[in-house]
């Protein structure tokens, strides 16, 4: 299970992480020290579960909640409180809260609590595999459609965890460029002359070009970060098998992985090859979209 932890209060952080590593629970993905620092890497990230404080200043804990929600994010929540009352556990019930850790913090109640949260996730994941499974069954019994280069494209970063980057959207038009030229591409075009082609504005090119190329790096590392945790977590989780060694160097998942699984993680900048990325990219969707001509 990956972990992102929101509390204003440092030791508590501290302490619930450490049972976390400890308890062999899970791997902590991120942490926060309030609301408002922890939707955008709580959006980027995608952690299974967010254990997070509900006095908070500025934004409380369900306010947070409330925000994740409305942009997006499907993950499950844990309320980490020393003040219950009815109202604020009804009004927790309302917003997809399933579980409390009380303060003062306890090692056995937090491990109680995370275990069957962690039992709860393997039921969703295994109730929807079955679901995907009968979908793709049907879909495939009533519909011979070909998908769109923007279906194949989503699913691949969706794999990878970053289909709500801004920069996602780029890689598509991108694709769509090259596989609607009808040729195929050995190499890909130089990326000025894919960040041009995708532009819209013609009065600042370069300004724009510039900003495409950013917004595709900061996906691009989201990604990585992605599969780092999931491979911290689990090394033989098929999309951590197939999407690392393709698309990055493996060497650079590697460090973020060690980061990721030591009691004293420092980040370290890694090497982005993004030309590397949309080529495999490329490959990936021209040989799905293909299949399904």
């Amino acid at each position: 299970m990956r972990y992102f932890i929101v509390d204003d209060d440092t030791a508590s952080r501290r302490m619930l992480e450490k049972i976390i590593l400890e308890g062999n629970l899970g791997v902590v993905v991120g942490e926060a020290g309030s609301g408002v620092d922890s939707l955008s890497p709580i959006l980027s990230i995608h952690p299974d579960v967010v254990l997070i404080d509900f006095l908070m200043p500025k934004l409380d804990g369900i306010e947070t909640i409330e925000s994740l929600k409305q942009q997006g994010f499907q993950g499950q929540f844990i309320m980490i409180s020393q003040v219950v009352n009815k109202e604020m556990v009804g009004e927790a019930y309302e917003k997809g809260i399933e579980f409390f850790i009380h303060k003062p913090i306890n090692r056995l109640e937090v491990q109680s609590i995370l275990r069957k949260t962690s039992e709860q996730f393997r039921l969703k994941q295994s109730l929807m595999t079955i679901r995907e499974s009968l979908a793709y069954v049907e879909s495939a019994k009533f519909t011979s459609k070909q998908k769109s280069v923007k279906e194949i494209v989503h699913s691949i970063l969706n794999d990878m965890g970053i289909i709500g980057e801004a920069g996602s959207e780029d890689m598509v038009l991108i694709m769509e460029y090259l596989l609607y030229r009808k040729d195929s591409f050995a190499l890909l075009p130089p990326l000025k002359e894919l960040y041009e082609a995708i532009c819209n504005s013609k009065k600042d090119v370069k300004k724009e070009t510039k900003s495409i190329e950013q917004r595709i790096r900061r996906a691009i590392m989201a990604a990585l970060n992605n599969l780092s945790s999931l491979g911290t977590f689990d090394y033989t989780n098929p999309k951590f098998e197939y999407y690392a060694p393709r698309y990055f160097d493996f060497q650079e998942i590697r460090v973020r992985m060690k980061e990721i699984d030591s009691d004293h993680p420092v980040t370290s900048k890694v090497k982005i090859n993004i030309k590397k990325f949309l080529q495999v990219l490329y490959l990936d969707t021209e040989e799905k979209y293909n299949q399904t001509s």
